[in-house]
């Protein structure tokens, strides 16, 4: 029954130890990043872009609309649909590329 016990002692210190020196050799490394000056480019969208944008997104909000609720479903479809491609427009019309 003791050689049980001296066992099972010996297994559990040899468990730990290993978990101990993982543990204990997993530092924190600093990183190092080299400071350059980037160079980028805005490219803008046209107004005729942002038109099509806005315009195609009325329409599609006009006929989703006009299928569910007629001429005044047609209507506030067109709201909603030119309402969220002016959204979608103005979050997406900067692109920046970096260089």
């Amino acid at each position: 029954m003791n050689f049980l016990r001296l066992t099972a002692l010996l297994l559990v210190m040899a468990l730990f130890s290993a978990v101990g020196l993982e543990a204990a050799t997993a530092r924190h490394h600093r990183r190092h990043y080299r400071r350059t000056a980037h160079t980028y480019y805005v490219h803008k969208r046209s107004k005729k872009k942002s038109a099509a944008i806005v315009g195609g997104s009325a329409l599609g909000g006009a006929a989703i609309g006009a299928l569910a609720g007629g001429g005044k479903g047609a209507a506030i479809g067109a709201l909603a649909g030119g309402g969220a491609g002016f959204a979608y427009d103005r979050a997406t019309h900067k692109k920046v590329e970096h260089y």
